[in-house]
């Protein structure tokens, strides 16, 4: 820093910088550096300026060099900073994202950056590889080799299609009492109880409870969503079988839709789920009967999301089934308050995805005759 150099502004640019200065959104080092330019054409020394302004005197002596050996602009903008250059050619980083898609080595679950990175100095003719350098390019082609997603992969043939429009058809469908659509599904819930008294939350202190917990059993949940109306009922049952889904659907006919005609039930391919329990558990003549009253809609395999009772399911165990109940008549209680709750409130699940948007967003998915020879 021998040379000293000399910031004289003109009046114009004495202007613009007071302008920059007194309004407006600007990087608060770019705010630093005319400051740094005024203070310098008022003749303040550079070690005032620099405690002043709180910047180093590299930053004064730079700020001040680049406005001499260029202009007002040069001084106030980002200098080009020469970073170091990337580690990894193209080649090498095409071949860092194959290796992350692949199996990982014998004895390891997934991949690692340590992992990737040794095995990208055997593949290269780098002597070393940072974790970081390896994170950094993964996270460029955003890649997580570390984390999986457990997914349902459905086949998506005629047979799908079919079923699907089927069911969004009914959820587009104006309500019709005489005919109503009743979404169903089960799922099972065990009955977690407390091994010793938790200790209630005070001010200042959380509810503390012991991780140990006891194992009372399971029930099962069957669970009913209307799919136009704000009614939901939940039965719990201590099996699922045949015969208990039999009991379901008939208490749906007489017990919650007396005066319909026909109830369309949408279900899942769940081998109970079948005009045949109903023969199983019922004489032939009460089957019969129910039937008549019964319209089954089935979800395609693999696609529960297609059933809106799954969102009710998850709703219902966000709510109140997301602690630990131990006794089963205990359960049966809360569900029926929150059940209560939830119709009282009107609460009902807006469905959005529609045969028409399904034609459209899963265009490639639908089959195409003209394929077929």
């Amino acid at each position: 820093m021998n040379v000293r150099y000399r910031v004289d502004l003109s009046q114009a640019e004495r202007d613009q910088l007071s302008a920059l200065l007194s309004g407006g959104t600007h990087a608060s080092r770019k705010l630093k550096r005319a400051q740094i330019l005024l203070a310098a054409d008022a003749g303040v020394s550079d070690n005032d300026i620099a405690a002043s302004i709180a910047v180093s005197g590299s930053t004064v002596y730079r700020t001040k060099r680049r406005f001499v050996e260029g202009n007002l602009e040069a001084a106030l903008s980002e200098e080009q900073r020469l970073g170091a250059a990337r580690k990894l050619t193209g080649k090498e980083e095409a071949l860092l994202v194959a290796t992350a898609c692949s199996n990982p080595p014998e004895g390891r679950a997934r991949w690692t950056l340590e992992l990737l990175a040794g095995a990208m100095v055997r593949l290269t003719e780098h002597e070393e590889l940072s974790r970081e350098t390896v994170r950094r390019r993964l996270a460029e082609n955003h890649l997580k080799p570390w984390r999986k997603d457990m997914w349902c992969i459905p086949q998506i043939d005629g047979t799908y299609v079919a079923r699907m429009e089927d069911v969004l058809d009914l959820y587009a469908e104006p309500p019709d009492p005489k005919r109503p659509v009743v979404c169903f599904d089960e799922s099972p819930t065990q009955l977690i109880g407390e091994a010793r008294q938790p200790i209630p939350a005070a001010p200042g202190q959380l509810e503390r409870y012991d991780y140990e917990y006891r194992r009372n059993g399971t029930v099962n949940l069957f669970v009913f969503l209307d799919a136009h109306r704000p009614w939901r009922r939940v039965k719990v049952t201590d099996q699922r079988t045949a015969r208990d889904f039999a009991e379901c659907m008939r208490e749906l006919v007489d017990l919650h839709y007396p005066q319909a005609q026909q109830v369309r039930v949408v279900l899942d391919n769940l081998s109970t789920h079948s005009a045949g329990a109903l023969y199983e558990a019922f004489a032939a003549p009460e089957a019969h009967r129910v039937l008549r009253r019964l319209e089954f809609h089935y979800t395609p395999k693999h696609a529960s999301w297609l059933n809106m009772v799954e969102i009710e399911i998850g709703v219902l165990r966000g709510q109140c089934l997301d602690r630990r109940i131990g006794a089963r008549n205990c359960l049966v209680s809360e569900i029926a308050a929150w059940e209560q709750q939830r119709n009282a409130a009107g609460s009902r699940i807006t469905w959005m995805f529609t045969t028409e948007r399904a034609r459209t967003k899963m265009a490639r998915a639908y089959p195409d005759p003209a394929k077929v020879s």
